[in-house]
């Protein structure tokens, strides 16, 4: 049967709109690039670190599943969409993710999978290796109120709550273990058609124009990471390796192993190392502050930028994740 509506204009998103409010639509698709680079990203960073993960039991010797223990705090639209996204796109277990949502009901779909979905913040935070915070800005502070006490030395927080500082996220949760990428917004001619062309995550990230456009060391459609979430995601790779109680030798030859490259040294993360540093390799390296990672420059920050060979290393591997998803 022929569908009349088709292509009929007064049925748009934009036929009810006032002029004034037709000049905001652009926002739709900002909105859009956050939620599909915010899970891309996040993806890749649990992704990193469960290969990492991997690695180190083996080096450890340790024939127990390598695996993280996922939690989602917030059953909402970026919620959902990051959950989906961590199942297929990084193979995540449904066993090993945890949704705590003030609707758990709501959730159906998940819960049918095997995802454990409940409204019980303090339960998921002692549980989980990794924590997305998927709330509004509003239910933040009860939130890290919530979990603050609970949270594990070694658990890192993802947060993708944009309108909370990272510094406050990091008084408020008591905790320095945080990443919270920081994007801004540049001007493009071709923001509107590339985040608008697919509804879901998941379909975006099996087209090679938006995993190109999402590339945290490239993005482009209107959107730009802030280069120091790369260093902290590296040093949240470092911390991994110093927690399990790898020496700086172990750890840098698992880490330049993970990427392919021999580019990453002693002095690449720490600044000014004394001689026993570098003459000892069972040495750990210091524990170091997320928090300062994506604050101030670091040597990190120096190496990703200054490094093209390090960069495309970093750029395949992020492909690499996607090109899968589009096979499943």
């Amino acid at each position: 049967m022929l569908d009349l509506t088709v292509n009929l204009s007064s049925l748009g998103f934009e036929a009810g709109l006032s002029e004034d409010e037709k000049e905001l639509v652009f926002l739709r698709s900002r909105s859009a690039g956050l939620t599909v680079g915010g899970c891309a990203h996040a993806v890749f960073a649990y992704k990193l670190l469960r290969v990492l993960r991997k690695k180190v039991n083996a080096e450890n010797g340790c024939a127990a599943e390598a695996h993280l223990c996922v939690g989602v705090v917030g059953g909402g639209l970026v919620g959902k969409q990051l959950a989906t996204a961590l199942l297929r796109a990084a193979s995540l277990k449904p066993r090993h993710i945890n949704i705590s949502t003030r609707r758990p009901e709501t959730l159906g779909e998940y819960s049918n999978m095997g995802v454990e979905c409940y409204f019980d913040n303090i339960r998921l935070a002692k549980w989980a290796d990794m924590l997305f915070l998927c709330v509004l800005p509003s239910q933040l502070a009860q939130v890290c109120t919530d979990i603050g006490c609970h949270l594990s030395s070694g658990c890192l927080v993802y947060s993708f709550t944009s309108a909370v500082p990272l510094n406050r996220l990091a008084v408020l949760l008591d905790h320095s273990s945080v990443i919270k990428p920081q994007y801004e917004f540049v001007a493009c001619n071709d923001v509107n058609r590339i985040w608008l062309l697919h509804n879901q995550v998941t379909a975006a990230l099996q087209d090679e124009e938006v995993i190109s456009a999402s590339g945290p060391l490239s993005m482009n459609g209107g959107l730009f990471l802030d280069q120091r979430w790369v260093s902290a995601v590296l040093y949240s790779l470092l911390n991994m390796c110093t927690a399990q109680k790898l020496g700086s030798g172990k750890t840098l030859r698992l880490i330049n192993g993970l990427f392919e490259t021999n580019t990453f040294t002693y002095h690449s993360f720490v600044n000014s190392p004394s001689a026993s540093d570098l003459n000892n390799p069972d040495d750990l390296f210091p524990w170091i502050s997320l928090l300062d990672a994506q604050t101030k420059d670091t040597p990190l920050t120096d190496l990703v930028l200054r490094d093209k060979g390090l960069r495309d290393c970093i750029s395949v591997m992020y492909y690499n994740v996607f090109s899968n998803l589009a096979e499943v």
